[in-house]
């Protein structure tokens, strides 16, 4: 498996950074995509590293946050025959809220109906192609990680705190181990880490990729985390986006050599 960061909040030599996550993956015979970030950018990073977009053979969004499905259309423009893998649970109905306020943060109104053909919808876990899956969260009470994060789902008109099951975890089964990708980890990163290690409870867990969300976390959480992360018995993390540069520090310094900072042009190796 390689795995190439297209959009990452931190970016240099030329390429672009924003707040977002994109990833394209190649295992095997297939091309992937993980998310889009927030706009095209991701396309025009992928041009100047020289990949392919139109050789995708399909997509997966790991939630439906702005900052990760906004580039879809853009996606579906560059190229004409790949799907893209939701959570049923995705729907344009995801706010931010702040005291009396809220925004909205969803998947850009319309691109859902627009693009219907080309979008499959997975309930629960799922297996794409060979040594590929899609998993879901298991676990009861998420609902406290969004309230805790002022992260709300629209319903009937009236906000209630997001328990996350529109987020899904991209799994792909290396030489090195089970690498899973989970863009915010909303759910929390030790969180996710379980939920693979009891769907694939013979396999060995090498590494977990994405955001964690912790950038408005205190130390003391942060620190907290990456004592549970140790426990998991995981080799690496490779964390940035929503994760924050202080929280990172913090990571990397009660993890070591575990813990590597994502970054535009970054490749990953299993």
């Amino acid at each position: 498996m390689k795995a190439t960061v297209l959009i990452d909040n931190i970016a240099k030599d030329k390429l672009k950074g924003e707040w977002g996550l994109s990833i394209f993956i190649h295992h095997g015979d297939k091309r992937i995509l993980l998310d889009t970030g927030a706009g095209e950018n991701f396309s025009l990073n992928a041009e100047r590293l020289g990949i392919p977009l139109k050789k995708v053979d399909f997509g997966v969004l790991s939630h439906a946050h702005y900052d990760h499905a906004d580039g879809m259309e853009r996606f579906f423009n560059v190229n004409s025959k790949a799907k893209f893998y939701l959570s049923s649970e995705c729907k344009e109905n995801c706010y931010g809220k702040r005291w009396i306020f809220s925004k909205y943060i969803g998947i850009k109104k319309g691109v859902m109906e627009k693009y219907k053909d080309r979008i499959v919808y997975v309930k629960g876990d799922k297996v794409l192609s060979g040594g590929v899956s899609i998993i879901s969260h298991k676990t009861k009470g998420l609902e406290a990680m969004g309230k805790k994060d002022g992260l709300c789902i629209k319903e009937n008109r009236k906000l209630r705190y997001d328990n996350f099951s529109h987020e899904q975890s991209l799994v792909i089964d290396t030489d090195k181990g089970l690498v899973i990708f989970n863009s915010c980890c909303h759910g929390g990163a030790d969180t996710v880490i379980t939920e693979v290690q009891r769907s694939y409870p013979n396999k060995k867990i090498y590494a977990l990729v994405g955001g964690f969300h912790l950038y408005k976390s205190t130390d003391d959480e942060v620190r907290a985390l990456a004592d549970r992360i140790k426990k998991t018995g995981i080799e690496k993390i490779y964390t940035g986006h929503c994760t924050g540069q202080k929280a990172f520090d913090i990571l990397k310094k009660e993890l070591g050599e575990k813990a590597e900072q994502l970054r535009v042009g970054l490749v990953i190796e299993a």
